[in-house]
């Protein structure tokens, strides 16, 4: 068996959402929640889900826990254009169940922007607690 990794999701790569199709981890049940507020917006023309390593700002952010092997980590990183400068960051953060506030936390990895990359010209929704459907509808794929 593969080594397992633990990934907060909570934009395009939750279940039911546009590249779902690269998440092929196993969903951990329930829903989850940052530990921290984090802010999420809805980014530019592309209408992309941003959560900005900006801990101690914004909303607890609710998402999905996935556990992932090493090839869907790397399928992921590669969406998340995590080695381009103006990709995202892969961190690790807390979360928790949403429906135990006190529960127990979870260390997890979760796909960043670095503060310096957002402009607020380019804010279009946010800061927000999720990304919803009717957000994902909005969302645009880049066209590499």
């Amino acid at each position: 068996m593969s080594d397992q990794t633990l990934v907060f999701v909570f934009g395009t790569l939750k279940e039911g959402f546009p590249n779902f199709q690269t998440n092929r981890g196993r969903r951990i049940p329930g829903e989850y929640r940052t530990a921290e507020r984090f802010p999420l917006y809805l980014i530019g023309e592309r209408m992309s889900p941003w959560m900005i390593d900006a801990a101690g700002e914004g909303e607890y952010v609710e998402g999905q826990l996935f556990s992932v092997d090493t090839e869907t980590l790397a399928a992921m990183d590669l969406l998340e254009r995590i080695h381009e400068a103006n990709g995202y960051r892969r961190i690790e953060i807390n979360v928790k169940p949403t429906i135990a506030a006190n529960g127990e936390e979870i260390v997890a990895f979760a796909y960043v922007k670095p503060p310096a990359s957002l402009e607020e010209v380019h804010i279009r929704k946010g800061p927000m607690p999720r990304y919803a459907l009717e957000d994902a509808a909005l969302y645009r794929r880049r066209a590499d």
